[in-house]
């Protein structure tokens, strides 16, 4: 079994929390930050566990598997 590691990216809305894998392009919300967090997990489990059915985890594992990744902020002024 090899170890999965995946980035998170939490932001507060108006009404909660939104919570994103930007690897996987997957995205969950919460009430509370943990409460993000924890359905985030869920829904990467999900999305994984039919990646495997589906036979794609080969598309998404070096994603998840990569020792360097970096995130960053810009802005932008419209």
């Amino acid at each position: 079994m090899k170890n999965l590691d995946y980035t998170m990216v939490i932001w507060k809305e108006t009404e909660g929390y939104v919570s994103k894998c930007p690897e996987l392009g997957v995205a969950s919300a919460g009430d509370t930050i943990s409460e993000a967090v924890k359905n985030l997990k869920e829904a990467v489990e999900l999305y994984l566990e039919n990646a495997e059915i589906l036979g794609l985890m080969e598309d998404v594992e070096e994603s998840l598997t990569a020792k360097e990744k970096f995130t960053s902020h810009a802005e932008i002024t419209l």
